[in-house]
């Protein structure tokens, strides 16, 4: 459950027209999963946003000003433990992660 000191943390998945096609509801789904198996549906937040302008890229997140392309469902593991979970213990820098 989520305590006063925990704080909301929003990814955004686009799901423009490019990415998804190239997976991103499948990207969404399994990251909800792992969200909802570390129990942390009520401090992570998955939205959909139309276009990041990294169409060529692959599927496009965004954590705050972090932006990661070229994400597939193989990543969605390693994309959590390494970024999600970190920014809810207060790593959280800004950058754009390129595959």
């Amino acid at each position: 459950m989520a305590g006063n000191d925990e704080k909301r943390l929003t990814i955004h998945i686009c799901v423009g027209s490019s990415c998804y096609v190239r997976g991103s509801d499948q990207v969404a789904a399994r990251l909800e999963q792992l969200i909802e198996q570390a129990g942390l549906a009520d401090v992570v937040e998955v939205v959909g946003a139309f276009c990041m302008e990294q169409c060529s890229m692959g599927v496009t997140i965004r954590i705050g000003d972090t932006v990661m392309d070229g994400i597939t469902v193989d990543d969605i593991p390693r994309f959590f433990s390494e970024e999600v979970l970190p920014r809810l213990h207060g790593a959280n820098g800004a950058t754009h992660v390129g595959r």
